[in-house]
């Protein structure tokens, strides 16, 4: 039997992320945990299966871009859009951000087909019509989306080389750093620049966090 997320903790970890979780949000999240944990007894999803880890080290981690990323769409006067995960691996943390941004269509791209497959049942089981998983490579796409994110997919270079042919007008990229990968910054493209470095601390994580916000230069 798969060991249960504390709620309790799920709670408090979202609060400190200035995030205040519906019932259906919070038990949403909880059975993601759980489908994860189980999954990767029998598929290898995650290395991380413990609920305390899970939590920590998966949710709580992909929930702190959250209230960034609505700022910034604020910022920007975007409503429904749609952000593309690249590297999404088992849905981190696309299918984190769609269980709290119903208005945002996510799409969970990844090159392994099993944690594609992964992100479809969570879509289903989890009734969640704004999550697909998608088994391709990135160079291959022709959509657009205005928001391209990663967690620790590659180096900050080929992320935007990579994703550029699908990053829409006036679109960003949402690249998540554990500490500022100032060599990174300095060997980014011609044509693009960094227009926001934001620190992140994520609850139960000693580790660093950041988010690296890009976007081209018209």
């Amino acid at each position: 039997m798969t060991p249960a997320l504390s709620e309790v903790a799920l709670r408090s970890g979202a609060h400190e992320l200035n995030i205040d979780l519906t019932d259906v949000q919070a038990a949403r999240l909880a059975s993601y945990g759980a489908l994860l944990m189980k999954w990767s007894k029998v598929y290898n999803l995650t290395a991380v299966r413990d609920p305390d880890g899970v939590l920590t080290h998966h949710l709580l981690d992909s929930m702190a871009v959250v209230a960034p990323l609505r700022r910034v769409l604020k910022t920007k006067g975007w409503e429904k859009i749609r952000l593309l995960d690249v590297g999404s691996g088992a849905g981190l943390p696309g299918a984190v951000i769609a269980i709290l941004c119903p208005d945002v269509d996510v799409t969970s791209l990844d090159a392994v087909a099993k944690k594609t497959a992964f992100v479809q049942q969570v879509s289903a089981e989890l009734k969640l019509p704004n999550l697909r998983g998608l088994h391709a490579r990135v160079e291959s796409l022709a959509d657009r989306y205005e928001v391209i994110s990663s967690r620790a997919f590659a180096s900050l270079q080929d992320f935007v080389d990579g994703s550029a042919n699908a990053l829409g007008t006036d679109g960003i990229w949402l690249a998540m750093k554990g500490r500022v990968p100032e060599d990174e910054i300095k060997n980014l493209a011609t044509g693009t620049e960094v227009f926001h470095v934001e620190q992140l601390t994520v609850p139960g994580l000693s580790a660093e966090r950041c988010i690296v916000w890009v976007r081209k230069i018209l």
